[in-house]
C-alpha cells in the first residue's frame, strides 16, 4: 500500500532491548471532499510509522516534509485513560520517498530501502562549488 502526507513532527529513533533500532514518526493526510450538500468537508487521517531498516533516515524525516510511503497498514484499538474507546492507524514502511517541505529536505527526493539519505538514486539537483576559471 502507498500513502503520502505530510510528517507532523521529527521523527525519532528508538533502540529496543535487543539492540535493533526503529525510526518512528507520524504522517497526516489531508482530503477534502465536497458532500451531497455542496459544502466543502476537510478530513485529515494520522498514521504511527515504523522504519526499521535504517536509523540514519530519521535526519531528513523533519517535521512539514511531505513523504511518500509504501508498506503494511495495521489498526489499533485501545481505552483511553478517560474510558472511552479509542482507535489508530500504523504503517509499517519499507520504502520512504521524500518530497520536500521540511527543515532538512533539500538536496533529496528519495531514500529507497536499505539507503541513507545521501545514498537515493533520485536527488534533486544540488548547489556545487563554482569551478575555477584558471585555463591551466
Amino acid at each position: 500500500m502507498n500513502i503520502t502526507g505530510r510528517l507532523t513532527k521529527d521523527a525519532k529513533v528508538s533502540t529496543l532491548s535487543d539492540s535493533r533500532q526503529v525510526v518512528n514518526f507520524s504522517v497526516a493526510i489531508n482530503e477534502s471532499y465536497k458532500n451531497k450538500k455542496g459544502d466543502k468537508v476537510e478530513q485529515t487521517t494520522f498514521f504511527e510509522c515504523a522504519y526499521w531498516i535504517s536509523p540514519r533516515v530519521a535526519e531528513w524525516l523533519t517535521k512539514g516534509t511531505v513523504v511518500e510511503l509504501t508498506g503494511m497498514v495495521s489498526a489499533r484499538a485501545w481505552t483511553g485513560n478517560d474510558g472511552e474507546p479509542r482507535a489508530g492507524l500504523n504503517f509499517n514502511t519499507s520504502n520512504i520517498k521524500l518530497h520536500g517541505g521540511g527543515k532538512k529536505s533539500e538536496g533529496v527526493q528519495a531514500v529507497k530501502t536499505g539507503q541513507t539519505a545521501e545514498q537515493g538514486e533520485n536527488k534533486k539537483a544540488t548547489l556545487k562549488e563554482p569551478e575555477d576559471d584558471i585555463p591551466f
